[in-house]
Order: structure tokens, then sequence, then C-alpha cells
């Protein structure tokens, strides 16, 4: 579809090529904010270190804009919807991504970011899970975030990728003491997020995939009809046989049959029989033999719906790691299925890494209560908008990653991927007033002194 306010031109911050893929936004602010947004979402690339307003129009050259405040609105008082946002980022990355009949998988989990301030309304304090250990208990101050990413393979990676495209905030019951509703949990927030993406891909089969905190019989009550729900389950779960047949005669039909069989007792029956399966990435290993056992059975608990599993037992023949139980709400799903998308679950740490170190969360100082809002979850969707600028211009010319004698490397990191994104963005603007020749580059002063800028300040 053309916008009619989305036409390319030569004073655009961004190339032709990437106004593209961002073409199907365009519809979802006015005119002169999605002017503004594009200006906006250029200084936060190209900026280092801290990701604000101000470095954003320093890198850009327009510090001495009096109109800087029309920058700050797009966050704190433009009109706009992230939650839409979030649903045209999600259509872009399955339709780029993921096959036609191939299953959806996400990722979903917290993360904190650290944040300090007395006008920072939503902060909690919440248990460290980088600093913290069994015996350790670090506190954190800041907001909690809800995170759904797309896990898919990415070529120019040649890995998994967990791409951001739903950030919800997530308040501890402090923020809610003094609000007439109810406090919502992160089993609430889960719940919605996971009925959300499914309404907004009715056609498509849905992996959930989540740490044990979201094995919750309730939340997996709700959602198991929508999504297939991947997690971890506890070796002394309450399982069951299902439900006998209703008898004849008075009396309601039976919501469990027996008892199951624990799962710490099938890890010592004999009887059990054992499959070997070759897993890639198992605790930062490839190709590592475990040995799995899968069945299925009911999940229950007094005062809960009966939920239907398929549990997977995974054990280490050579006793290396303790042997761990997974679960999947979709009896059919294959074994093999299960691990593999567990496993890429790992991958939603490592964006959350990716963030902190290369776009800047934890250093806006945004204090409004929508800005906050529309913050965090707009860089962390900014990695996944790289990275698909960034597979589109592998699939042009080869991208090579940066190396050193020290530092051999074969595949691209994200690193390398917004290093070619600016690398692209400074020769469209430095293209607009200077004609390239063969063998120099004439550059425009007020451009070069952005560039010296940007090197000298570099963090």
């Amino acid at each position: 579809m053309q916008h009619t306010h989305f036409l390319p031109s030569c004073s655009d911050p961004l190339p032709p090529r990437f106004l593209f893929r961002l073409a199907g936004f365009a519809d979802l602010f006015t005119r002169p904010t999605w002017s503004n947004v594009l200006v906006l979402l250029a200084g936060v690339i190209l900026a280092p270190g801290r990701r604000t307003v101000a470095a954003a129009l320093r890198i850009l050259g327009q510090e001495r804009d009096p109109g800087f405040c029309t920058f700050h609105r797009i966050l704190n008082r433009a009109v706009w919807s992230s939650r839409a946002a979030a649903r045209q980022l999600l259509l872009l990355l399955v339709d780029v991504f993921v096959p036609a009949g191939a299953p959806v998988v996400i990722g979903i989990d917290d993360t904190i970011e650290r944040r300090w301030g007395p006008k920072i309304r939503a902060r909690g304090i919440y248990r460290d899970p980088v600093r913290s250990s069994k015996g350790h208990f670090v506190k954190a101050s800041g907001l909690r975030w809800f995170s759904a990413m797309l896990l898919v393979r990415v070529p120019w990676a040649n890995r998994i990728m967990a791409l951001p495209f739903l950030t919800l905030l997530a308040p501890s019951k402090r923020f809610y003491a003094t609000k007439p509703r109810a406090p919502k949990t992160l089993l609430d927030w889960a719940r919605q997020a996971a009925l959300q993406i499914h309404r907004w891909l009715p056609d498509r089969y849905i992996v959930l995939v989540a740490d044990s905190a979201f094995a919750a019989i309730e939340f997996l009550a709700a959602v198991r009809k929508h999504v297939c729900v991947v997690t971890r389950l506890r070796l002394d779960a309450n399982l069951f046989e299902f439900a006998p047949p209703k008898r004849k005669g008075p009396g309601r039909r039976p919501i469990r049959g027996k008892p199951h069989k624990k799962l710490s007792a099938i890890l010592t029956d004999r009887k059990v029989s054992w499959t070997r399966y070759r897993v890639s990435l198992w605790y930062g290993r490839t190709n590592r033999i475990v040995e799995i056992a899968t069945g299925t059975a009911l999940w229950y608990r007094g005062g809960m719906p009966p939920v239907p599993i398929r549990w997977l037992l995974v054990r280490d023949p050579t006793g290396e790691f303790d042997p761990q139980a997974f679960l999947a709400t979709d009896l059919n799903a294959h074994p093999h299925d299960i691990l593999a998308w567990f496993v890429s679950r790992w991958q939603v740490e490592v964006t959350f890494e990716e963030v902190r170190a290369h776009l800047g969360v934890e250093t806006q100082r945004q204090w409004s209560d929508k800005a906050i809002l529309r913050t965090t979850p707009a860089l962390l969707a900014l990695f996944s908008i790289v990275t698909l600028w960034t597979h589109d211009l592998a699939s042009s010319r080869k991208l090579r990653p940066r190396t050193a004698a020290w530092y051999p490397k074969s595949f691209l990191t994200f690193s390398d991927a917004i290093a070619a994104v600016r690398r692209k963005i400074w020769t469209h603007q430095i293209s607009f007033m200077s004609r390239p020749r063969r063998d120099r580059v004439e550059i425009p002063r007020h451009i070069w002194h952005r560039m010296q800028n940007a090197l000298a300040y570099a963090a």
C-alpha cells in the first residue's frame, strides 16, 4: 500500500530501502509526527552512548534547532498507539522470517530496567536475576518489563535470534496501592499478551516458550486453546491419568484419573525407554547428545482446572547436568520440537544484553508516565528493525564481520549489524550534497563535524 505522506525525498534522514520497510507504520502517525519520528529514529541509531532525545539531535547536527521540544512530544504527548505499532512489527517480521505454514515461535520473559528517581511512579524493588544466585539475593530498583520476542533463524547471523515486538510495563503491587483497580501479576500480563498475539495471527500455529516463572496451571489453562505453551516442569509435579469415561447413573464425571507416577520416579525406572537426541546449543555447547523420555498426563491442583500436557524428561548420559523436565500444552507436539523450541528461548537473554550494550536501554532519561511507557519498548523494537534492515543489506551484498588477529569471527553479530546500518545512513546523508568520485568522497563540513563529534565522544 502506497502512503501519501511516505514518499521518500532527498531530505529524508534514512535511505529509501530503509523507508520502504517502515511504510506500514506511516499510517499510525500524523504526517508531521511521522516526519519527526524518522528524524528521531535516525538519530537514535547513529548516536553512541546514551539514547536520549538530546543525543539524537546532536548527532544529526540539530542541537541549535529551537523546535527541539517537538521531538520530546513524540514520546510524552503525541497521539499514537504503541500496541498498533507492535502489531505491525510482528506482521512484518513474520512475513520476512517465518515461512508460510511454519509455527510462529515466540519467547516471553521479563527483565528489570534499572532506574532511579522519585518521579518514576511505576518503579519498584525487584530481585536482580543477573547478580543474584541461589545463595545470594541482590535487590534492584527499576522498572519491570514483560517482552515477547519472535524466535527465528537469521541467515546472516547463522543462528536463532530473539526479535522483540511487544513490550509491556508490569509494575509491582506497590504501584497499585493508591489505585482503585486490583494489581496485575506477571502472569496476568502474559495471559493478555498471549491472547493478543493470537488475535493478531489467528490463522497461524503459535508456540509460546517461557521459563519456570510462567509454569502455572492457571496461565496454561487460560491460553492453551489458543497457543501452545512450552515451559519447564517440576519433577515432583502432581500428574494424573486422564479422566475415565462417565459411568451410567447419577453423579458427575470425574475430572482426573489415577495418580501418575512422579517424574522423579520415572528417572530411576529401568522399564522406561529412552531415546537419544542430538541438540544444538545445549548450555552453550553445540551438538550435545541427550536422552529423552515423554508421555501425556493431566496436571492438576485443587481449585484449578486440569491441564492436559505432554511431559518431556531430558537427562545427560555423561551425568554432567542434572535431569530436567519440560511440558507442552499441545499433546501432539513432537518431543524433538519441544526441546528445540525451549533451547531457542535462551536467545531472549542475549537480546536483553544486546539492547543494553548497543541500543542504550537504561540510559534514557524520560520521567513522564507516557514517555516511560513508550521509550523502552521502542528501543527493544529497534533491535528488530536493525536486524530486518541488515537482512535486506545482506541480500544484496556480502557483509563481512569485524575481525582482528586475536578475534576471528565467521558470522555477523549485532554489533556488525548496527555498524552496517550506520554506514548506510551516513552514506545516504553524505550523498545529499556531494557526488562520489572514484578516488575521493567529498563530505559537507557540517556532516564532517557531526562525525568528528561522534567519534570523539563515542563510549
